[in-house]
């Protein structure tokens, strides 16, 4: 295939301009005049195939995004979910299949392991975090693609765990470096995701076996209900450059981070490890709630947005970089796709950070 198609690419945004640029095909600057996150990327002539490109052009990508965390691809001609996927085979080998889910997706079509972004009604936000961070394989590649722009908001907002973890309370980074973070889940008809949806089976022994090789503790419960445990680190060594990095989802599956209203119903009829998902200490002892509250002000603190635009695909560094999403109306069609598998407990500091 041509790096370059036929088909015009989009009108680019305004930039601020970067030197060293090394791609004659492609402009390297920032979205923002403050901050380098996302670094943006853009077609210095129409019709440049991004798939091609990033074929071509891997490790000066990949060295982006490790340095800044999240890069913006706008302007090239990427019309379908084949071509987002075509892209994701180009520059990380292929998509992860999205298994030991925490949010309701759809799967585009069968042959691709690109879906929906999480299928929440338009008017909730969804809170900051690093995909599937709470489970004990995580991507560290995370795409996404705007196929519709909503009419307002519906942003999807990006943070650097960087940033995040200068700002976190030494105490507070250095306690749950050293007692990690356990996962509670509860799974049921009705009750959070149906642990046939979260595992992709209806066959309990499939279940137990793909737990035992990640080490979650599976309790089958009265009703076809499940309950999973695992402990995980709430800092991680980056696979490429070394560095500590904050990431887990002890915020996000915290009680204290669902809507008031939402958490007091359910706290009237359920304890706390009955909860659809909620986070304590390694050791099972509650975090204690001034933690939460600190760092959900800092993961807040250290987002950073931008309007989608048709065509937009947006590479993440998993563990670098949080995001979330805004509250929006009209339509809006955010593909997502994963790639790169690492195991949480390979790159846990613990103590060492």
């Amino acid at each position: 295939m041509s790096i370059l198609q036929t088909r015009p690419g989009l009108r680019s945004a305004r930039r601020h301009a970067v030197s060293g640029d090394a791609a004659e095909l492609v402009r390297w600057s920032f979205l923002f005049d403050t901050g380098t996150l996302p670094a943006l990327a853009e077609p210095a002539m129409p019709g440049v195939s991004l798939a091609q490109w990033a074929r071509d052009n891997q490790d000066l990508i990949h060295a982006r995004l490790v340095e800044h965390g999240a890069v913006l691809f706008r302007g090239f001609p990427v019309g379908s979910a084949a071509e987002f996927n075509a892209y994701i085979d180009g520059v990380s080998g292929g998509a992860l299949e999205y298994k030991f889910r925490a949010s309701p997706r759809t799967q585009i079509q069968k042959d691709l392991n690109v879906y929906t972004s999480t299928d929440y009604p338009a008017q909730e936000s969804i809170f900051p975090h690093n995909e599937h961070s709470y489970s004990p394989v995580l991507p560290l590649h995370l795409f996404f693609y705007c196929d519709i722009a909503s009419l307002t908001q519906g942003e999807t907002p990006i943070g650097s765990t960087r940033l995040l973890l200068s700002r976190i309370d030494p105490d507070v980074r250095d306690a749950l470096a050293r007692r990690k973070i356990m996962y509670v889940r509860n799974f049921g008809e009705g009750f959070g995701l149906p642990w046939q949806t979260v595992f992709q089976t209806r066959d309990r022994a499939e279940v137990e076996t793909y737990c035992k090789s990640v080490g979650i503790v599976p309790e089958w419960r009265s009703g076809d209900r499940l309950r999973t445990r695992q402990v995980g680190p709430a800092l991680m060594r980056h696979p490429k450059t070394g560095e500590a990095v904050w990431c887990n989802h002890g915020t996000f599956f915290h009680e204290l981070s669902l809507p008031a209203s939402a958490r007091e119903q359910l706290r009237s009829e359920f304890a706390a490890e009955d909860l659809p998902q909620n986070t304590f200490y390694g050791d099972g002892a509650p975090i204690e709630h001034d933690v939460i509250r600190h760092l959900q002000g800092l993961y807040l603190d250290v987002m950073v947005k931008f309007p989608w635009q048709r065509g937009d695909v947006l590479m993440v560094d998993n563990l670098l970089c949080l995001h979330g999403r805004s509250p929006y109306t009209g339509p809006r069609r955010i593909l997502v796709a994963m790639a790169h598998a690492c195991r949480a407990q390979d790159l846990d500091v613990g103590e060492n950070a």
